[in-house]
């Protein structure tokens, strides 16, 4: 991995740390406050719909972010900003303390989605020569994505995931990264999808669009699959 880029991410690190440490959540009242997002996240954050996110397990510090993100405007999605602006910091807080104390639900072995254009910036004739391969199985691309996550791709300057996010995907609670072991893969490859368009934030700096730009659709889909059975 790129020392220099190491260094940023430790440094940003440690940065953010200093505005994530709040008081802890009630857990207790967390729970009641998250009636209304068991519809689609799961009485206990394990959402049953790979379409939207798993909570359970979270960091707490992250969760909270995300969630002061969703009221204040700086992340848009219509559902969530709509259920964010009625929260208090305390009840985002009990929200994310409650999830974070539930255990995450492991998943089963991904099943490969269909095949979809690739990325906008790779030419025809590279295109030609994907096309002529035989496509690659699943166990593959779990084995592709565990290199990508642990090396990253030092031809390309992809940063290793597991930098930031942990050995065993479980995040950097001070520093709010969010834990990713066992989520969902389908939301994953929207997520880093969303990062790489630029979709997920107007900041052209974000670290998370400077790794995700580098990354082709196969390296997205072979890092969430390889995320998704960690656990």
């Amino acid at each position: 991995m790129n020392k220099n880029l190491l260094a940023v991410m430790v440094s940003l690190a440690l940065t953010n740390t200093t505005h994530v440490l709040h008081a802890e959540g009630n857990i207790n009242a967390g729970k009641e406050k998250t009636a209304s997002c068991s519809g689609c996240h799961g009485a206990e954050g394990n959402s049953s719909s790979p379409n939207f996110p798993k909570l359970a397990q979270q960091n707490p510090s992250y969760l909270k972010q995300q969630l002061v993100a969703f009221k204040v405007g700086s992340r848009k999605d219509i559902m969530m900003s709509t259920m964010a602006k009625g929260l208090s910091d305390t009840d985002m807080a009990d929200i994310a303390a409650y999830y974070g104390a539930q255990k995450i639900s492991p998943n089963p072995m991904p099943v490969l989605a269909a095949a979809a254009d690739e990325d906008d910036d790779e030419n025809s004739d590279e295109q030609s020569s994907i096309d002529k391969k035989a496509p690659k199985s699943i166990e593959d691309l779990i084995k592709e994505g565990s290199n990508l996550y642990r090396n990253g791709n030092l031809k390309s300057d992809v940063s290793a995931c597991i930098a930031c996010h942990g050995p065993h995907g479980e995040g950097n609670k001070p520093a709010a990264f969010p834990a990713l072991h066992a989520q969902h893969a389908e939301y994953l490859i929207k997520t880093l999808s969303d990062f790489k368009s630029g979709a997920r934030t107007t900041n052209p700096d974000n670290m998370m669009h400077m790794i995700a730009k580098k990354m082709t659709s196969e390296e997205i889909k072979a890092v969430a699959y390889r995320i998704s059975m960690m656990k």
